[in-house]
């Protein structure tokens, strides 16, 4: 006798992160967003038109969304669908039809709304400027612009297209896939597109009064750099005199870490007293001005271009493993130290080995369990790197940098784990690297070195970290 076939169940919530437990959604997998909007900065009025393409992953009869503003319509496979909401950020859609496992997703979202009035998750992520306003965040920002499955594990591509006043530039991720084109009496309409697998988190925007370089790489890449005329002289030359370096520190991270896994780079250095952070958003991180406040800052710009292989092309499977970010862009700083003989990574090991107290945060905390409050702390930045260049002693350089390029190569536009990082390097270094690990990423006390400067002698910083230092705190955003 035959079973009759279950009968299609509502998607979750969430998709079960240990931190985010209702962040992102089961049931589905988008790949792409085509998010279509007008924006009027004096009003801070934003409405949009988000179509997501995605797939079923079982047969499903209700599915949600990440989302904070107003929606007026909802349809699914091109049929009106009821929506309501639940919780804080979820918009709970129930398609006219259900939809059968594999079955194909066209989901089509209309709303408006003023996002800076808008609270989620304990805050406001959108951030208004003098001349326009900056989604960009982490863990949180699309609530507040775009509908999405809003988890690193579900990457897709993406077309944006913003409408905004006449002089107003509005930039976002990837290439321009035209350039921008007077819509009506007033308004100017900007195009952008992300060809390779992007998180939510990442995908951007920022609007305003910008001014733009543009330049190809000697491969062909278009670099697009964004200056906000906000800027004062000293911080614009500052600025520039580290941005305008993109491509070549790319290409130099490129001999390090592999090929550079996307279709475009550059940079956006935001209005002053706007973003207290840097992000790094897909081909085109954002930078907050006070970086470049006591001059140019090259290690910043290593940093975020380091993510565009650790964190963006390589993501966390879950937010825990987010030393898996941080600590390889950390890292990145002290190898570029080391390129411009300005302090070798031995030098800042010993510095902050020997100069961060003992009870402090870095060695209280595991970077491998973090926990929601030190998800940015010391500990996943400057411990994170601390532990890669463990494992670069114990190794050795040809295996270290085998390690790192084939995480990057066989991870490439997926989602990792710390688990998975360390068997790799288990496999490649044919050694048992456990109680390397375990000290390092999982012990929250501060593990014993064998002798080095910082245990010989006060050590002074590198020339190189005064200059890191100096933004130390902005880079925990």
């Amino acid at each position: 006798m035959a079973h009759p076939k279950a009968a299609p169940t509502p998607g979750g919530p969430g998709v079960g992160d240990e931190y985010y437990p209702d962040y992102g959604n089961s049931g589905y997998d988008v790949s792409h967003y085509d998010i279509r909007l007008r924006y009027t900065p004096a009003t801070d009025r934003l409405t949009g038109t988000t179509t997501i393409l995605a797939k079923a992953t079982q047969d499903l009869s209700r599915l949600n969304l990440d989302f904070l503003l107003d929606v007026s319509s909802v349809r699914v496979n091109n049929r009106p669908a009821t929506f309501t909401r639940e919780g804080e950020h979820e918009l709970v859609v129930t398609p006219a039809r259900p939809v059968a496992a594999g079955g194909a997703l066209t989901i089509v979202v209309q709303y408006a709304g003023v996002p800076s009035t808008e609270v989620g998750a304990g805050y406001t992520a959108w951030i208004r400027t003098p001349d326009g306003a900056l989604a960009v965040g982490e863990p949180e920002i699309a609530w507040w612009w775009y509908p999405s499955n809003d988890h690193p594990s579900d990457k897709a591509t993406f077309d944006v297209s913003v409408s905004v006043p006449d002089g107003v530039e509005a930039i976002s991720n990837g290439i321009q896939p035209r350039p921008p084109v007077r819509e009506t009496l007033g308004y100017t309409r900007w195009s952008w597109r992300s060809l390779k697998p992007q998180a939510t988190y990442l995908t951007f925007l920022a609007v305003g009064q910008y001014d733009v370089t543009t330049d190809t790489t000697e491969n062909g890449l278009p670099v697009y750099n964004a200056y906000s005329q906000l800027l004062s002289e000293e911080f614009r030359f500052a600025a520039e005199a580290s941005v305008e370096r993109t491509a070549e520190i790319v290409d130099w991270e490129s001999t390090v870490f592999g090929p550079y896994p996307f279709e475009a780079l550059g940079g956006v250095v935001t209005p002053p007293d706007t973003l207290g952070f840097a992000l790094e958003t897909q081909t085109r991180p954002n930078y907050s001005s006070a970086f470049f406040r006591r001059g140019a800052n090259t290690y910043v710009v290593a940093h975020e271009n380091a993510h565009q292989w650790f964190g963006d092309s390589v993501s966390v499977a879950e937010w825990k493993h987010i030393w898996l970010n941080e600590g390889f862009a950390s890292y990145a700083e002290w190898l570029w130290s080391e390129k411009n003989d300005e302090g070798t990574a031995q030098e800042i090991f010993d510095y902050l080995y020997a100069t961060y107290p003992d009870d402090a945060d870095i060695w209280t905390t595991a970077p491998a369990e973090p926990g929601v409050e030190q998800l940015f702390g010391d500990a996943v930045y400057d411990r994170g790197a601390m532990t890669l260049h463990q494992l670069r002693l114990a190794v050795g350089d040809e295996d270290f940098f085998e390690i790192v390029r084939t995480w990057a190569a066989t991870q490439k536009y997926g989602n990792a784990t710390t688990e998975e990082f360390i068997a790799l390097a288990e496999k490649i270094s044919g050694e048992d690297l456990d109680a390397l690990f375990e000290a390092w990423l999982f012990t929250p006390s501060k593990p014993v070195v064998a002798q080095t400067l910082a245990l010989r002698s006060a050590p002074q910083a590198p020339k190189s970290w005064a200059a890191i230092s100096a933004a130390h705190d902005l880079l925990h955003h």
